[in-house]
């Protein structure tokens, strides 16, 4: 089953910026329409209509990032016909817009949702590669995928343990994200992005929820990341190469 839904992900990344349909995705599956929906979801995480449109958010940002190419024309690159509806998905997605992107004016990573007083916390243990980056990324977001600003967030300086408090109450994902060196030999070399998620996970007012993470490299059935994180997107263009 892994396989055929890795046919529509091949296709989604090598024709993310064609208006493809549910019909072509499905086709590539060797599914009907209904039936690829529900196993996508299954192994993915997501519907496939939201993993294209992370697909073509992603490729925006590495645009943005090595090109000199105006907003109309990648809104346009990526398979967008508006770059108004480009422009407020990518800054919904992202945390800023694409010209505070480019100019790394991004925005500070602050709750979007109020924190109170009777919120609850998160806790756990967040374990990495020795030679991971010092700085370690976790976040309560609302999505399976690392969009929009998260509701609570910490950077590790190394792998051990984490505390979120103030998360209001509800379900939510977690996300934690760094980096390596292929072959463990420092920063020198390009480095590899690791990631893991846990959710949704239930979030009672007063309570505390426990939850620990291993960050790993990031597989194909791992939905790109989209909020900006300026100290891994170096980490992200390597993914983005050998994708």
């Amino acid at each position: 089953m892994e396989q055929l839904i890795r046919q529509a992900v091949d296709l989604m990344r090598a024709r993310y910026f064609d208006p493809l349909t549910l019909d072509d995705m499905a086709d590539a599956a060797i599914m009907s329409k209904f039936h690829f929906i529900r196993m996508f979801r299954v192994v993915v995480g997501v519907t496939p209509c939201r993993y294209l449109s992370a697909l073509r958010i992603q490729h925006a940002k590495r645009l943005l990032r090595s090109t000199t190419m105006n907003v109309s024309e990648i809104s346009a690159e990526v398979g967008y016909s508006s770059t108004g509806s480009f422009t407020r998905r990518f800054t919904a997605s992202v945390g800023c817009s694409p010209i505070q992107y480019r100019n790394h004016a991004l925005v500070e990573q602050r709750r979007v949702v109020p924190a109170h007083p009777g919120g609850g916390a998160v806790t756990g243990t967040l374990h990495a590669p020795d030679q991971a980056a010092p700085a370690l990324y976790v976040g309560v977001f609302e999505s399976p995928i690392l969009e929009c600003p998260p509701v609570a967030h910490a950077v590790l300086e190394r792998p051990g343990a984490f505390r979120l408090d103030r998360v209001p109450a509800g379900a939510w994902y977690l996300h934690a994200i760094g980096s390596v060196a292929p072959g463990g030999d420092g920063a020198r070399r390009a480095r590899r992005l690791l990631v893991d998620s846990r959710g949704p996970v239930e979030v009672a007012s007063g309570g505390k929820v426990e939850v620990d993470l291993t960050v790993e490299p990031h597989r194909w059935t791992d939905p790109p990341m989209l909020f900006a994180l300026p100290q891994l997107e170096a980490a992200e263009d390597v993914l983005a190469r050998a994708a």
